[in-house]
Order: C-alpha cells, then structure tokens, then sequence
C-alpha cells in the first residue's frame, strides 16, 4: 500500500498520456447516449404526427372544396408505422427492469436511422404528380441532416456509421424506384435517381468524420476518466467539494468508488497553493487510510493527478446512507437506532484514540448495509478529510485550506462555529444530531438560513426527541441524545462511553436476524416493484 502511495501519481500521469486508438468509450457515456436516443425517438414520434396532420391542415385550408385533404393516403400509412416505431423504441428504453447493453443500444440507433431514412424516401416520393417526367436536379432532403444528427449525438464508430450512412442516403433513390414502380413518379433512368440525391452521399460523409471526432472525444474521456489502476465509470453523487464514480480495478477487476476532489475546491488552482493543497491531502489521506476499523470506510488509495485532481479509492458499499433510509423509510425504531450508533461509535473510537476528528458526521455520511453475510452493517464514510488534533500549532487542513468552515451547520457543534479548537466532543456533538434525526425524521433544530442554524446550535436547547414525534423512547437513549447535544464539550460522553451506555438502554436489542429479514423484505418489494412496471 505504502509503495503504491508514492508511485500512483506518475502512474496518473502514464495513464493520461495513454493515447491508444483503440480504448472502448465507458459503459456511462454509452447510457447517456441510449437516454439521448430515447429523446429523439419521441421528438421523431411528434414529427411524424405533426408534418403529415399539418400537410391536411394546409391542404384543406388551400381548397376546402377538395375531399382528398380528409382521405387516408400511402403517406399517412407510412407516418402512422413511423410513429408506432418510434414510441416503441422510447418505451423500450424508458422501460424499467431491463438490462440493455449499450452496444447493443447503438447498433439499434442505427438501424432505427436506416429504418427513418427508408421511411421519408418513400412518403416524399409516393405522391402522384402531374408531370410527365419530374424534374431530377440534386437536392438535399430531409435524410442528409437526419444522418447528421444521428452522427452528432450517439458516438458509433466511424466504420459503423459508414455503413449506415450510406444505406441512408440510398433510401431517396430506392424510394423514387419503388413510386416509379407504382407509377406515382417518374423519371428517365435509375441513375438520375442517384444523381439527385448525391448531396446526401456528401453528408454521409461528414457524418462519418463528424462519428469519428464523437468516438475520438469519447475514448479521450476514459482516458481522462483514468486514476492510476482503475478506471471510473457511472457517476454515484455529488458533493460539496467533488463527485463520486463507481470504479473498476484494471487488473483485479476489483470494484471501488472514486471520489474526486476539484482543484478549486480546495484552493489549489497552481503553483504553491497546489502544492500546499497536495501535501495536505496526502498527509490527511495517510492518516486515514491507518484507520483499522471495520465500521469505517476503507481507503484502498489516493494520489493526485497531472491536472492536480485529488482523488480517494474506497471500497464500494451495498446499500444506503442514513439520510436515505429515513427519507424512504420514516424514524427508525429506537431498538435499531441503538443498533446502528454502536457502530458508528467503534468507528469514531479509533478515530478519536488516534487524535483525529471526522469534523462531519451526517446521516449522508453514515452507510449501512450489507457486508459479507452481516446485515445492517454500518460504514463511517468521508474519513479522507479528517483533522488531526496531536501536536497541531495550525489549522491547516484540507478544508479549512480551501477557506471553508469544515462540516455541515445542521450537524456542527458549537465549538466548531466559533472556530475554537476541537476535538472527538465535536464528532460526539454531531452523532447527537444523528440519533435525533433517526429517531425522529427531523433535524435537532429547523432554520432558514446556514446562519440561522448555526445560531440555534449555539443558544437554543434542544426538544427531547419523544416530544417531538409522540412516540415514547427508552428514558436511557433519549437522555444520552440530550447529553450528546450539550453546548459545552466536557459534558459530553467520549465515543468509547456512548458506546457503553448504548448498551445498558432498556428493552430487547436489535439481532442480526431481524436486520437480515428487514434488508431481504426490502430487497423482495424492490424487485416486485420494477417487475410490475
């Protein structure tokens, strides 16, 4: 681990400057396409509806005398089939509960380009027209941008679309050969029929160039997206300071969530500062990767990239943060809360036995779950930005080298705000705010402003939770919460003492088994529901 500190940011730099031709763009970007596609396929629905029903309109404005504006024509037949194409392939990739690869997403582009293009070569030649021989000089029709747009917005690789381009631009010849055949038009030889419609054949062959820059900006994306040995692929969140990408080990094959810090986030934008900001970084990002407890999160790697991008590889947890279940589930019974805060103090206790502080506690970064064979197993997330209170003359972490107050105000301790020197007390403070918002669904406190939160934290005294909800709770817990919430540090419990009065709360302890049933019922309903939609 120690050895791949040091090496992974030149081993950054070598993947960024990895320039082969021959990279597959990431699995994220081709889904972003396939929901691209969806969208066209509905405005062409809506096209299909609203050209031909306009055509009546027009006609029947022109010479309202003339049945023929109401009657049901080839064209109409061909716009109808169009349409239901069009909403099927929407549909299908709205559709919940199914697994589509992406590749296989854009070879059905294509084929619904090709389909589209056939369509609007027959309809604008199957009209009868009065001419003895129609006029063939070279034109452009609606094919050519239509292939251009396809090109410009699913990035398929330039051979592909060579093909599919082609076949497209075909259909305005074979559409005037199929209307000459029924004897709505007319024309001296098959080759003026490919003659008139050259301009398209020249679009196709942009639209190849235009499908060779998009692959070529794609690859240079998962270029870019590569940090040392992984690889990152679909987006999972964002944040404050940077997002999070679930991620793949190139050899291991081993998944992980990547967390990217922006060089303005952290006041790093060149020269010293960036410097500065990337020696904090890997100073805090050691200290948190020694963290040895299996209820915090594990930091498999860290480094900063050419371009001074932070980054953490962590391992890639099953489940949901607090913030999540209580916004899905409602309160949390006080049994279960027990449960979970146990864990969450083991966690904090090595922090704390280490002089370091989280600084942020939250539901949002508190992940329970399922790990192994262990149900409600909880995950202290963020440990990455920890500060470390030994022997420490300045405050010159990460955040606060951003000029950013470090936490969150619904979950600071009052200390923190008034920017005097803290330690585990503020982290004990915050997982006070915690157990008040698991067991209650509401925060400690309710403002309007970041200002107004911090003032409340300050002066006001907290409601005891029972009264808040109605519900009654173990006299132990709901003291231990207040205790927690106290504006003064040395009131409350360490991590280590929470931990122990935690366990001599009244009443029937929470069992693995009932968080097991809880996680499979969950899982059960999941699946019912995206099988009945």
């Amino acid at each position: 681990m120690i050895r791949s500190r040091h090496l992974v940011a030149n081993d950054a730099r070598l993947v960024s400057r990895d320039s082969r031709p021959d990279r597959p763009i990431s699995d994220d970007l081709l889904r972003q396409a396939s929901h691209r596609l969806g969208i066209l396929a509905l405005i062409g629905a809506s096209l299909w509806f609203f050209a031909p029903g306009l055509a009546h309109v027009a006609a029947y404005v022109q010479n309202p005398a003339d049945p023929r504006w109401s009657q049901f024509r080839t064209t109409d037949v061909i716009a109808v089939s169009s349409i239901a194409v069009s909403l099927a392939l929407f549909f299908y990739l709205r559709g919940p509960g199914r697994h589509r690869h992406p590749t296989f997403v854009i070879d059905l582009a294509l084929a619904y380009m090709v389909m589209m293009a056939f369509d609007i070569g027959v309809m604008m030649h199957m009209e009868p027209v009065s001419l003895k021989v129609v006029d063939t000089s070279p034109m452009i029709t609606w094919i050519g941008p239509v292939t251009l747009m396809f090109a410009a917005i699913i990035p398929v690789p330039p051979w592909k679309m060579f093909i599919a381009a082609l076949l497209s631009a075909s259909m305005d010849p074979l559409g005037m050969l199929i209307a000459r055949a029924y004897g709505t038009f007319h024309f001296e030889s098959a080759s003026s029929a490919f003659l008139m419609h050259y301009p398209n054949y020249l679009l196709a062959g942009v639209a190849v160039l235009i499908s060779h820059v998009m692959t070529r900006l794609g690859q240079q994306v998962a270029r870019e997206r590569e940090m040392g040995s992984y690889r990152l692929g679909e987006l999972l969140g964002r944040g404050g300071m940077g997002e999070v990408y679930r991620a793949t080990h190139r050899m291991l094959a081993r998944p992980a969530a990547i967390k990217l810090i922006r060089r303005e986030a952290v006041g790093g934008n060149g020269g010293q500062g960036a410097q500065l900001a990337a020696k904090r970084f890997r100073r805090e990002a050691e200290a948190a990767a020694d963290l040895r407890s299996p209820h915090t999160v594990e930091l498999y790697d860290f480094g900063v990239t050419e371009d001074q991008t932070l980054y953490f590889v962590m391992e890639l947890l099953e489940g949901m943060t607090l913030d999540a279940l209580v916004r899905a589930h409602g309160p949390v019974p006080a049994r279960r809360t027990v449960y979970i805060l146990r864990q969450v103090c083991e966690s904090l206790e090595e922090a704390h036995a280490r002089a370091l502080v989280h600084r942020d506690i939250k539901p949002a970064n508190i992940h329970v779950g399922r790990v192994g064979l262990r149900y409600d197993f909880v995950k202290v997330l963020d440990f990455g930005l920890v500060k470390s209170v030994a022997g420490a003359s300045d405050d010159d972490s990460l955040a606060t080298a951003a000029g950013l107050t470090p936490g969150t105000p619904a979950y600071m301790a009052p200390e923190t705000t008034r920017g005097d020197v803290v330690d585990g007390k503020a982290d004990i403070y915050a997982l006070g705010c915690v157990a008040y918002y698991l067991l209650t669904g509401q925060m400690v406190f309710e403002a309007d402003s970041p200002y107004q939160m911090i003032a409340k934290h300050l002066t006001a005294l907290p409601i005891p939770p029972s009264q808040r909800t109605g519900v009654r709770l173990p006299p132990a817990l709901e003291d231990l919460v207040i205790r927690c919430l106290a504006k003064e540090a040395e009131r409350r419990p360490s991590a280590a003492e929470m931990n122990r009065l935690l366990v001599a709360v009244d009443g029937e302890p929470w069992t693995e088994d009932e968080a097991k049933e809880w996680w499979r019922t969950r899982e059960a309903r999941a699946q019912v529901a995206g099988s009945s939609t």
